[in-house]
């Protein structure tokens, strides 16, 4: 009983004083907030956190790029062009773009997971910029594509592509192209908001994928394909972003494909991003 006394005495002793408590708060500053672009840039350290402790998660931005480059290479070379070197010259820039868009669909799949295991409702009570939370996992998923474009380029090298636009102008294709995967990935992050599961995800996105990539001038000219076909492919924006990628890797003028794709960019953002943004505020 007095070793029990004198525990409490102790505690009590130690306790800090209501007083003790008021001037340890008005001597403190108050933490500044922090900004959006701060708030974006740690959500997407946590993403990057994320694939250091599961590496496993760069496996489709290091072996599907070389798989597709590989496959549709030496499986449409000899067929369309005659022979596989003068084949890769015109497939790299295609392929390049289409092993990133393929990817982005990852982007959906993850947020669709975390919201599952309820870390997006902690995020909704937090005093941040509310995007900073999407904003930043997108930025983190800019490096995957980054690794993926790296990867795909090296492997097309190997096959014999020589990029007449040189270091500069396969690095400006690259840029354009991560702009449009950001711009495309709201739509995953979209679609993460309003079906239950990840595999749903998949298949609406693999779905919009098919049309978009196989149904353009990635892999043939265009002027070989049915007019109906040439239709679709003119107003494709994958065709675009295509054409505007090939023409900075061939050191050609890029004219006002470049000015389509931010365009269609700048568009899917301002939908995609807002339909997010409405349905994150407001998940029920």
């Amino acid at each position: 009983m007095s070793t029990d006394t004198t525990t409490e005495g102790a505690a009590t002793a130690l306790a800090p004083t209501a007083s003790a408590i008021s001037k340890a708060l008005a001597n403190s500053p108050r933490p500044a907030r922090p900004g959006p672009l701060a708030t974006s840039l740690i959500f997407g350290q946590r993403a990057m956190l994320k694939i250091r402790h599961v590496p496993e998660q760069l496996f489709d931005v290091t072996l599907f790029p070389v798989m597709m480059t590989v496959l549709f290479t030496w499986l449409f070379g000899g067929a369309i062009a005659g022979s596989t070197q003068e084949y890769i010259q015109f497939l790299a820039p295609g392929v390049l773009v289409q092993s990133v868009l393929m990817i982005t669909m990852y982007t959906g799949v993850t947020l669709r997971t975390d919201i599952d295991k309820g870390v997006f409702d902690r995020f909704r009570s937090l005093p941040i910029w509310r995007p900073s939370a999407l904003v930043g996992m997108l930025l983190g998923d800019a490096v995957r594509f980054t690794i993926a474009s790296v990867v795909t380029s090296i492997v097309c090298l190997l096959l014999g592509w020589r990029p007449a636009g040189g270091f500069v102008g396969v690095t400006m294709g690259v840029l354009l192209l991560l702009v449009f995967a950001f711009a495309l990935g709201w739509i995953w992050t979209f679609l993460s908001m309003i079906l239950r599961t990840p595999n749903s995800i998949m298949g609406v996105a693999m779905f919009v994928l098919m049309p978009l990539t196989f149904g353009s001038n990635i892999f043939v000219n265009p002027e070989t394909m049915p007019g109906w076909l040439q239709g679709w492919v003119s107003v494709n924006p994958v065709s675009h972003l295509v054409t505007a990628v090939r023409a900075f890797m061939d050191g050609l003028p890029v004219g006002n494909e470049l000015w389509i794709t931010l365009g269609w960019s700048g568009l899917l953002v301002a939908v995609f991003g807002s339909l997010t943004m409405w349905k994150y505020r407001d998940p029920r």
